[in-house]
């Protein structure tokens, strides 16, 4: 049943997905995350949630359910949420990004970019397990804004970039890729947070107003 308008974020680890959508819950959007069904399998399974343990449980359920798998766990969340607008953050192929289109009211991708060397500074100041570059001196202690304009990060080495490089291509394995092309619009994440965020809260203006041009 087609009961809500749909604004998906799709874009390669690290680009600024999670930021975007903070700033949706700042403006009180309802925001479901597609990484957490995985996450929470993990949790389920009693597997630490590092990226070769949610990269195998990723690959296990598209296997096993279909490559919209997760798409559909998310959509049954994002109907649960009552609200008309949702936010997604975290598309992986094209079939999700299908999915959505056909299950909603309206549905619209957005690609976010940023370049590779930013991405890794950011994941390794996020700190997250399952983040390539994780600096056990800096788990816990920064947020995604910390890490982009405030605190000094690490520069990557060789192996923070090879993780990062085998996630990606895990990741365009699913249709990563054939979903950016798609997508309807383009956010730069160019490490200017403030514009950023400003680029952001325009853009969810526009499409919670309803212009779906």
């Amino acid at each position: 049943m087609k009961n809500m308008k749909i604004i998906g974020f799709v874009g390669l680890p690290g680009s600024g997905k999670g930021e975007a959508s903070q700033i949706a819950r700042q403006h009180g959007l309802a925001v479901v995350v597609m990484g957490d069904v995985i996450r929470q399998e993990a949790v389920r399974q009693n597997l630490e949630p590092t990226d070769q343990n949610l990269g195998r449980i990723g690959n296990a359920l598209r296997a096993s359910l279909g490559p919209d798998a997760v798409a559909k766990i998310t959509f049954e969340r994002a109907k649960a949420s009552g609200k008309d607008v949702v936010v997604v953050d975290g598309l992986r192929s094209r079939e999700e990004a299908d999915f959505f289109r056909a299950n909603a009211d309206e549905f619209h991708l957005v690609e976010v970019c940023a370049p590779v060397e930013a991405r890794l500074k950011w994941l390794a100041a996020r700190g997250r397990p399952d983040d390539p570059g994780k600096s056990p001196a800096n788990d816990g202690m920064q947020t995604d804004a910390d890490a982009k304009i405030n605190l000094p990060c690490k520069e990557p080495d060789s192996l923070a970039a090879a993780a990062l490089e085998q996630r990606e291509c895990r990741e365009m394995g699913w249709g990563m890729c054939e979903a950016m092309k798609i997508a309807d619009l383009k956010l730069i994440n160019d490490g200017n947070l403030d514009d950023f965020r400003e680029d952001v809260k325009r853009l969810l203006g526009l499409l919670v107003a309803g212009t779906s041009s």
